[in-house]
């Protein structure tokens, strides 16, 4: 079938993106789902640091690639062998398949599975298989969602269902800035009552474990980012305390639980430095590779502090998603503060600019207008 998505050409291209077009919106051809694997109509997809870190080469990828990994969407077609999910079903992508099987999906979240890893980095789907063309060429699968698109074929372990009451902009953020920033609360640090809780740098990610962390009433919740107008919103969402990275170490405020949502060796540093005694340094952010960071193995050592690693916050997207959506439904999880706003498919490089200039939060591409949006 034909589709319109948005294709990755070039890595690194100059900025502003909006001149330099590295993204190019077009048609495509998309085959039809094999076995384990649905197509999906999109309804909403959120730009995300993860695609910017492939556009900008942070994190390169091979070309061309259709990105796009946080995106929800209605299943149209189901293929063979697919268990648990009808059309009609509103779902969530989630950008880490698990097979449920390998040495590292028995980690119970800790670790990425090993063969979905395997596929994202080739740009494949799970079974090896590529359903993207364009102009008689293959087009890769961006870490097996490819979002930026009217329509995407995925692997049934790529989605989890959630209720048609869940609308599609809320549930296009659950699958990535949510899972990421609220499990890096609720699963990484394994926040208990009376805990402080520090978040430094307040994206997609730190506005998410920002709200999980008020959500829990653990203990105080205090907000770090450069951004004043990141640090109203943090008080507007409930953040007890806020406060520049300078404010933060000059003043000499530290917390057991500091989580590093900002993806940038500095930030890393103000968390490090900012982590109590025996308390735990939560580290999501995705730097370059050759980013380098400079902590004291001895202050490690000798007051007993734990650095955790936590990609996808630590998640079991199966499990971890249905809780979030929940939340939102009784009101405790406002995942709409995550959205800063609402773009076109064809503003996509534009949007791009915006999230590399740190003036976005969450921007969300809409391709179908539905009631429950509006009136949210």
């Amino acid at each position: 079938m034909k589709i319109t998505g948005a294709v990755l050409e070039t890595i690194g291209a100059e900025r502003p993106y909006a001149q330099s077009q590295p993204i190019r919106v077009g048609e495509l051809t998309l085959a039809a789902p094999g076995p384990g694997e649905v197509l999906v109509r999109i309804e909403a997809a959120g730009l995300c640091h993860s695609d910017l870190s492939v556009v900008d080469g942070n994190r390169p990828r091979p070309l061309p690639m259709l990105l796009g990994h946080e995106s929800s969407g209605r299943i149209e077609t189901i293929g063979p062998d697919v268990q648990g999910f009808e059309v009609g079903d509103r779902v969530v992508m989630t950008f880490l398949p698990r097979c449920g099987e390998c040495a590292n999906c028995l980690t119970d979240g800790k670790l990425p599975c090993i063969p979905g890893t395997a596929a994202n980095t080739a740009g494949t789907l799970m079974n090896g298989d590529i359903h993207l063309e364009q102009n008689g060429h293959p087009v890769l699968h961006h870490l097996g969602v490819s979002g930026f698109a009217t329509y995407a074929v995925v692997d049934q372990r790529s989605i989890v269902k959630v209720g048609l009451d869940i609308p599609p902009h809320i549930a296009a953020v659950l699958g990535c800035a949510v899972l990421t920033g609220g499990g890096a609360v609720i699963n990484a640090a394994d926040a208990q009552p009376g805990e402080d809780i520090i978040v430094v740098g307040l994206g997609g990610v730190g506005i998410a474990a920002l709200i999980t962390a008020v959500s829990l009433g653990r203990g105080r919740v205090i907000a770090v980012d450069a951004l004043p107008a990141k640090l109203d919103k943090a008080r507007e969402l409930g953040a007890d305390e806020t406060y520049t990275p300078q404010q933060l170490a000059d003043q000499g405020i530290t917390a057991p639980i500091v989580i590093e949502a900002a993806g940038h060796p500095k930030a890393f540093e103000t968390a490090f430095w900012a982590t109590a005694p025996g308390g735990r340094t939560i580290t999501v952010g995705l730097p370059h590779a050759d980013a380098r960071s400079a902590v004291s193995p001895t202050v490690i050592t000798g007051e007993a502090r734990t650095i955790i690693g936590s990609y996808l916050g630590s998640s079991v997207p199966s499990r971890d998603i249905p809780t979030y959506a929940e939340l939102w439904r009784q009101g405790r999880l406002p995942v709409e503060a995550l959205i800063s706003s609402r773009i076109t498919l064809d503003q996509i490089n534009e949007g791009m600019d915006h999230l590399a200039d740190g003036e976005a939060i969450r921007q969300i591409i809409i391709f179908d207008e539905h009631p429950e949006i509006a009136s949210r």
